[in-house]
């Protein structure tokens, strides 16, 4: 094997790392997979079907390479650490936002996170009293074992 494929593939195998590890959330193989093949897809569309190396590589590591540039050439681990829990905290902040933003213009403001409290309480509220008693909450689960509802078996002693 000639030595620049094999660090083609050895920096290609760098990148589906930082991927993988960017994506490690729940199922992070299988997105990082769909996420590899709809990258892929795309760029033999746009390419009548075929592609090169070059083509292979832009689509795989754009992201990788433009945090290569952007930090003079060169990449200590933590500048790659920072860059994969900046992804993450990202992530998990447009999921945020696309929950709690009731208007749909990608903020979030108090009144969002009032209407997404209500929408909870109500549903947790199932006799419609306008309170939530232990007796409500779901058995397990999100709520339901949470050491301030007394979901510890304290029978709710250190309900708050």
């Amino acid at each position: 094997m000639r030595t620049t494929t094999k660090l083609a593939l050895a920096f290609v195998a760098l990148a589906g790392a930082v991927g993988t590890t960017a994506y490690a959330e729940n199922n992070a193989s299988e997105k990082m997979r769909e996420g590899t093949m709809m990258r892929l897809s795309k760029a033999i569309r746009d390419s009548n079907g075929t592609i090169t190396f070059d083509q292979f590589s832009g689509a795989m590591n754009a992201r990788l390479k433009k945090l290569v540039a952007d930090n003079g050439g060169k990449l200590t681990v933590a500048q790659v650490a920072d860059a994969l829990e900046k992804a993450r905290f990202e992530q998990m902040a447009k999921r945020i936002i696309a929950r709690y933003d009731t208007r749909g213009d990608g903020t979030l403001t108090s009144d969002d996170i009032t209407s997404r409290q209500k929408k909870v309480f109500a549903i947790l509220d199932r006799n419609n009293d306008g309170k939530i008693e232990k007796s409500e909450l779901p058995k397990g689960g999100r709520f339901g074992r949470h050491h301030q509802w007394g979901g510890d078996g304290n029978d709710g002693e250190d309900m708050q």
